[in-house]
C-alpha cells in the first residue's frame, strides 16, 4: 500500500505539517511517515526557459532577432535548487506514491510552484489540494479532513501561468530592444518599469515646483495661542501687508470666547502588519532598505521562530488563530514586554475586531509573534528593532482605542476670528505603548495640546500678536517607506474608474514579496539612488523613463492584466488567448522602441578605460558606495572606488567613506576628519569593544549552547539597544 505525498512550498511549513502527520523520519528532501511522505519547494523549483535555450542564437543580442515569440514555452530547473528538485521528482514518480497533496501556499504563485515542478516531474497521478489560510496544528488538521480535487485550482494555475508567461513576453522583447537600440544597460518590465516612472515623476514636480510666500497671525492668551483665520477658513495670507493689519488691530486687545465646542473621539488601534507595513515603519524608524527588512524577518520566521510567515499582504488573523493568541501573549511576557502581554491577559477577551476578519485573510494572515519561547539575547540588534516593531503592532491591536475629548476654540478679537483646538486624554489606550505624546501641531501652527479650562463668553487678554513667514513646500522625494506605499497603492497612475477598483482590489504593483527586490533592482541598475533616505532618479534613470513605450511607464497595464487574468481565474477567459495577445503586444512594443527617435547619451563616462575591453568607465553611485562600471553588457566591468562603511568619524559620529586600495586605503569624513585604515585600526584597539563585537559574543555563546539569559547577557542585550 503506497503513501501519500504532501509537497509544501517551504521546508518550514513541511516541517509543520509532517509533526502534524506523525512523520519523524528524516529522508532525501523529505520527511517520512507512517501515511505520509512531507517533501517541499524552496520557493520555485521550476522556471521559464532563458531564450538562448529555445535557439543558440539568442545568446548574443540582436536586434534583428527580435521579437523572441516562442510558440510552446519551456520549463527547466532552477540550478541552485536543482538537488531539490531531483529529491522532489523522485518522491512523484515513485510506484510507491499513491496520491499528492499539493500543499502549497494557498495562492496564484503556490499554484504555479507546485503545478511547474509536477509539469516538470511528468506527473500523472492523482492531486489533491490543502487549502488553508494558517499553519496552526488545528488548521492543518481541518485542512487535510477537507482536501479538495487539485483539479478544482485548474484556471487559478492558468491564470498564473498565463501572468508568468505575459511577464516573459513583455519584459525580456522590451529589455533586450532598449539595450540593442540605445547601446547601453537598460532593462524594463511591467512592474519596474511603473515603479521607476513614479520616482521621474516626483522628480520632475519637485524642480518644476515653484515656492510661494505666505504669512499667517499668531495671537497669544496667556497660556495658549490661537491663530486667525479668514471667512473662508483660510489662515494663510499671501500679502504681508495684510496680516500685519490683522496683527496690529489684535495687539493688547480684547478677545471674547465666542464658541467652546467639545467632542469626544477615539482613535482604533493601528491593525496588524503586513509586510509592506512593516518595510514602511522600518524604513521610517531605523532606515533600513525594503530588502534588509524582509531579511530579517526572514531569519526572525525561519531561524529563531518568532514571528510567522513574512510575506504576506494581510493584516488580519482568522477565526482558528484566536484561541493561539493566549499562547503568543505568554510567550513574548519577557523583559519590556512583560507588563503590557499580562495586563492584555488580565483584560480579556484578547481578540478584538480591529485583528479579526476571516474575509481579509488570503494566502497568509497578519505577521504576529508565535508561541515560541522568547530569548532576546540571542537576537542581533537588527532582529531585535524588526522583533519590537512586532511586538508592539501585535500589542497594540488587542488592546483599546484612544479615548480622548477634542475642544475648538473661536475667539473674536474685533472683526477678526482666532482659533484653536486641544484635547484631553480619557483613556491612552493603545498609543500607551508608543509613548506618544497627545500635542500636536499642523503646518499652520495650530496647537493641538492642553488648553486651560473656559467657558463660552469668557472675556481674554491678547497678550501677544506675530506674523510669521513661510514658503509654500514641494513634494517630498520618496523614501523607501513612501515609495513602497505608492507601489502598493499605484491608482493615480490611471484615469480610468474601473481600472482604479482593479489596482485598489489587488496588491498593486507586484506583490509584498516581490517589492523589495524591484527597488533593489532598480538600486542595483544605477537608475535610481539614495541620498540619506531619500531617493534621486539617475540621469539613466530619468532618460529609460523618457524612451520606454508610453504602455510600459503606468500601471495601467498591470490593471488591464489583473482584470483578464481574474477571467481567466473565475473560468471566463482563456490563458491561452491571453498569451496569445500578450505575443502580438511584446511584437507591438519591439517595433515601436526601433522606430524611435529618441536619444540616450552617458553623461557620467569617465576618461579611464576598462582593463577588459577598452571602452571608458561610467562614474555611478552604487548602494554602498561609489563605482567604476562598464558600459558594455557583455563586459560587466566593475570598480569599486569608494565605500560607505559602518565605522565612525570620531569627532561628528557620522559613516566614514573608505577610498583606496591594498596599504592606501584611508577613511574620510563629511566633517573634514580623515584617517588611515591603519590608525583606525589601532584607535579602535585601544577604545575596546563596540556593539559589533558584542552581538558576535551574544552569538557565540548562544551557539556554544549557553542560554544566553544570563545576567550580563540581559545587560549587554540592553547596552545593544541603546
Amino acid at each position: 500500500m503506497g503513501k501519500t505525498l504532501v509537497l509544501a512550498e517551504k521546508p518550514s511549513v513541511a516541517r509543520d505539517i509532517a509533526r502534524v502527520l506523525g512523520c519523524r523520519q528524516s529522508g532525501n528532501g523529505c520527511i517520512i511517515g507512517p501515511k505520509h511522505i512531507v517533501t517541499w519547494a524552496l520557493g520555485h523549483l521550476v522556471t521559464l526557459a532563458d531564450p538562448e535555450v529555445y535557439d543558440g542564437k539568442y545568446q548574443t543580442w540582436k536586434l534583428d532577432d527580435l521579437p523572441m515569440l516562442p510558440k510552446q514555452m519551456r520549463l527547466v530547473v532552477i540550478k541552485q535548487t536543482s538537488k531539490q528538485f531531483k529529491a522532489v521528482s523522485a518522491l512523484l514518480r515513485s510506484p510507491d506514491t499513491k496520491e499528492l497533496v499539493i500543499a502549497t501556499d494557498a495562492g496564484r504563485e503556490g499554484e504555479l510552484v507546485a503545478r511547474w515542478i509536477m509539469q516538470k516531474a511528468g506527473f500523472k497521478g492523482t492531486a489533491r489540494r490543502l487549502w488553508i489560510s494558517s499553519q496552526t496544528d488545528a488548521a492543518i488538521k481541518a485542512g487535510f479532513q477537507n482536501l479538495r480535487p487539485a483539479s478544482n485550482y485548474d484556471n487559478l494555475y492558468h491564470s498564473a501561468q498565463a501572468r508568468s508567461e505575459a511577464d516573459w513576453l513583455v519584459g525580456l522583447n522590451a529589455t533586450r530592444a532598449l539595450t540593442c537600440k540605445y547601446n547601453a544597460s537598460l532593462s524594463a518590465g511591467r512592474v519596474q518599469t511603473p515603479t521607476l516612472s513614479l520616482i521621474v515623476s516626483r522628480e520632475e514636480e519637485i524642480l518644476k515646483f515653484r515656492p510661494k510666500d505666505y504669512y499667517t497671525v499668531r495671537a497669544r492668551f496667556g497660556e495658549f495661542a490661537a491663530t486667525y483665520r479668514d471667512q473662508n477658513g483660510n489662515a494663510r495670507f499671501s500679502r504681508k501687508e495684510h496680516a500685519d493689519e490683522i496683527a496690529a488691530a489684535a495687539r493688547g486687545g480684547r478677545a471674547v470666547l465666542s464658541e467652546v465646542k467639545k467632542e469626544y473621539k477615539h482613535s482604533p488601534p493601528p491593525a496588524a502588519y503586513d509586510l509592506t507595513e512593516l518595510q514602511r515603519d522600518a524604513n521610517r524608524k531605523y532606515a533600513y532598505s525594503a530588502k534588509q527588512t524582509l531579511s530579517l524577518m526572514q531569519s526572525l520566521y525561519e531561524t529563531h521562530k518568532l514571528l510567522t510567515y513574512p510575506r504576506t499582504d494581510s493584516r488580519y488573523i482568522t477565526d482558528d488563530v484566536v484561541l493561539t493568541l493566549p499562547d503568543r501573549l505568554k510567550a513574548v511576557a519577557v523583559g519590556p514586554y512583560r507588563d503590557a502581554a499580562q495586563k492584555i491577559l488580565r483584560s480579556g477577551p484578547v481578540a478584538t475586531k480591529y485583528i479579526v476578519n476571516n474575509s481579509k485573510v488570503d494566502d497568509h494572515h497578519a505577521i504576529i509573534p508565535t508561541d515560541q519561547f522568547v530569548n532576546l539575547s540571542a537576537l542581533s540588534r537588527e532582529e531585535r528593532n524588526i522583533f519590537d516593531l512586532v511586538v508592539r503592532r501585535f500589542f497594540a491591536v488587542l488592546s483599546p482605542a484612544f479615548e480622548y475629548e477634542e475642544v475648538s476654540l473661536r475667539l473674536t478679537v474685533g472683526k477678526s476670528c482666532f482659533y484653536a483646538k486641544g484635547k484631553t486624554v480619557l483613556k491612552p489606550g493603545w498609543k500607551e505603548l508608543y509613548g506618544q505624546s497627545d500635542e500636536d501641531e499642523d503646518e499652520d501652527g495650530n496647537d493641538s495640546g492642553r488648553l486651560p479650562r473656559l467657558k463660552q463668553g469668557d472675556a481674554l487678554s491678547v497678550s501677544a500678536c506675530d506674523v510669521t513667514a513661510g514658503k509654500t513646500k514641494p513634494p517630498a522625494r520618496y523614501t523607501e517607506a513612501t515609495l513602497l506605499t505608492a507601489i502598493e497603492n499605484p491608482s493615480g497612475q490611471v484615469d480610468d474608474r474601473a481600472l482604479k477598483d482593479i489596482l485598489e482590489s489587488t496588491s498593486g504593483l507586484g506583490t509584498p514579496a516581490t517589492r523589495a527586490d524591484i527597488i533593489e533592482k532598480l538600486f542595483g541598475s544605477f537608475c535610481i539612488e539614495r541620498r540619506g533616505k531619500e531617493i534621486h532618479p539617475t540621469s539613466k534613470g530619468k532618460q529609460l523613463v523618457s524612451i520606454v513605450p508610453s504602455d510600459l511607464k503606468s500601471a495601467e497595464l498591470t490593471a488591464k492584466w489583473e482584470r483578464r487574468l481574474k477571467l481567466i481565474e473565475s473560468g471566463q477567459a482563456s490563458g491561452f488567448e491571453f498569451t496569445s495577445d500578450m505575443r502580438e503586444y511584446a511584437a507591438r512594443l519591439v517595433r515601436e522602441i526601433i522606430a524611435s527617435d529618441s536619444k540616450f547619451t552617458h553623461d557620467n563616462i569617465t576618461r579611464e578605460k576598462c582593463p577588459d575591453c577598452g571602452k571608458f568607465l561610467l562614474d555611478v553611485n552604487g548602494k554602498k558606495g561609489k563605482m567604476l562600471i562598464c558600459p558594455d553588457r557583455d563586459c560587466g566591468y566593475r570598480k569599486s572606488v569608494s565605500v560607505i562603511t559602518n565605522a565612525r568619524c570620531p569627532n561628528c559620529h557620522k559613516k566614514l567613506e573608505m577610498r583606496g586600495e591594498g596599504d592606501k586605503k584611508m577613511f574620510f569624513c563629511v566633517c573634514g576628519h580623515r584617517e588611515k585604515l591603519s590608525d583606525f585600526e589601532s584607535r579602535r584597539k585601544t577604545t575596546g569593544a563596540g556593539k559589533r563585537d558584542v552581538e558576535k559574543y551574544l552569538q557565540s555563546q548562544k551557539s556554544q549552547g549557553g542560554s544566553g539569559n544570563t545576567a550580563l547577557a540581559d545587560q549587554l542585550a540592553k547596552w545593544l539597544e541603546s
